[in-house]
């Protein structure tokens, strides 16, 4: 049964058919999201890293009627347990716990490596997946570091991989509506995207050198990464704040509006990055900026910039998170949820297309469900027809590329001349050491 099921999956991939935005699942609302319907075989696939956000993927993989997960990997035996017992509420099977993800890329059966565990394993995680044969379902940012990022564009194609990056705003339906019409001229020429994010998050104060817990493979948590000694601040969410293993709110919650930013203005690599800010609000083991603000430059005269309030959640153009394009003929507006609103130089609303799902952008785990399962089955048919999928890796990694670019400014203190063609910074050596990172040896990620 395994054997014709992966025959059919293998076939499937064979034939390669054009998207169409219109194309995916016509007619989807809230009322038919438990009603997906795909193909007779279901694609497997093993969960890494199920904490928080990885615990509401699985069980949105779990969810789809064409899919079922098979392991479930963590380091944490209590987020483990919670995620089986979760799953298997929802699907037939129990999936199988596999504390370490790399017993069950030895699984044969396996299609799917989905990794939502901390930045630093994102890119060696979807590395060792691709040499054993399996399609990656990546979280953002897909790297913790601009080198990791054009590894996994090389492993992609070196092992003909399907590699979807998690920025799932790219399959919500009237985002890639409202970026259509931007490309079809709907205000003319746009030429600056504004974006940003805000939240209220507290301090976390000042870590304590404490005994492992029981619970916790610390080792296989840091993988990759050189050992640090534990501290009770880092594990689960904190590890975003210190640069060692997270990248901060730039590639935390920036990538997603800047991916959409570089999507609408039609840009690739910039020629000028800069930025400025730091940790202003509280004085605590927090290393990356809580207040921050970067400026991107493009070769066809256009600008997108990020600003990032961790730590002060008043509300732009009465949103927590979004994006705005000014263009020569009027401005349009993508709002946090699955809606926009367009406006002429005169700031006339002449178009709005209203949000008809329950969005909540500050959902540390679940902000989307209905929404992301579209990203899901766009993935699915990437693996099983050979369709494009929305967000490929190449995509993926520049979007985050232009995010790790402004973190490299602001920790170098200077702004960045970029190349082009490539992305990478030009006559400057003292930067280019944050291209890539040192690894714990023995971990080193190979394509």
């Amino acid at each position: 049964m395994h054997k014709s099921r992966r025959s059919f999956i293998k076939k499937t991939s064979a034939s390669a058919i054009a998207l169409s935005f219109g194309g995916i699942l016509p007619g989807f609302s809230a009322k038919s999201y438990s009603k997906i319907v795909g193909a007779n075989e279901k694609i497997l696939v093993a969960g890494m890293g199920v904490n928080s956000r990885g615990l509401a993927v699985a069980k949105n993989f779990a969810s789809q009627t064409n899919c079922e997960v098979l392991h479930i990997c963590d380091v944490d035996s209590r987020a483990s347990k919670i995620c089986i017992d979760q799953v298997s509420k929802i699907q037939k099977q129990s999936p199988k716990n596999t504390p370490d993800f790399r017993k069950a890329l030895e699984d044969k059966d396996l299609d799917v490596l989905i990794v939502t565990a901390p930045d630093h394993w994102h890119a060696p995680a979807s590395l060792l997946a691709c040499a054993a044969g399996k399609h990656v379902y990546l979280e953002k940012p897909c790297s913790h570091n601009p080198k990791e990022g054009e590894m996994l564009v090389e492993s992609a194609k070196k092992h003909s991989r399907v590699m979807q990056m998690g920025n799932q705003r790219r399959s919500w339906p009237n985002v890639a509506a409202a970026i259509k019409e931007l490309h079809a001229g709907v205000i003319g020429r746009p030429y600056y995207a504004k974006t940003w994010y805000t939240n209220n998050r507290a301090s976390i104060g000042t870590g304590k050198k404490v005994t492992v817990p029981a619970w916790l493979n610390f080792d296989l948590w840091q993988g990759p990464a050189p050992r640090m000694a534990f501290q009770d601040n880092l594990i689960h969410y904190n590890w975003h704040w210190f640069w060692h293993w997270g990248t901060g709110e730039a590639l935390n919650n920036g990538t997603h509006m800047v991916d959409l930013a570089r999507w609408g203005l039609g840009v690739d690599f910039p020629t000028k990055v800069n930025s400025s800010g730091g940790r202003y609000r509280y004085t605590d083991d927090w290393e990356t900026p809580d207040t921050q603000l970067i400026s991107i430059e493009f070769a066809n005269k256009s600008l997108i910039t990020w600003e990032g309030r961790s730590c002060n959640g008043k509300l732009d153009e009465e949103q927590s998170v979004g994006v705005i394009f000014y263009a020569e003929n009027g401005s349009m507006l993508i709002e946090s949820g699955n809606s926009y609103k367009i406006f002429d130089l005169k700031n006339k609303l002449i178009k709005e297309v209203k949000n008809n799902f329950e969005i909540d952008p500050r959902n540390l785990q679940n902000p989307s469900q209905q929404l992301d399962a579209l990203h899901i089955q766009n993935f699915f048919d990437g693996i099983r027809k050979g369709t494009p999928v929305i967000s490929d890796i190449d995509g993926g990694y520049k979007s985050t590329l232009l995010m790790q670019l402004g973190n490299i400014a602001q920790r170098t203190g200077r702004t960045l001349n970029i190349d082009s063609n490539n992305g990478h910074i030009i006559n400057d050596q003292d930067a280019m050491k944050f291209w890539s990172r040192s690894y714990e040896p023995g971990w080193e990620p190979k394509v």
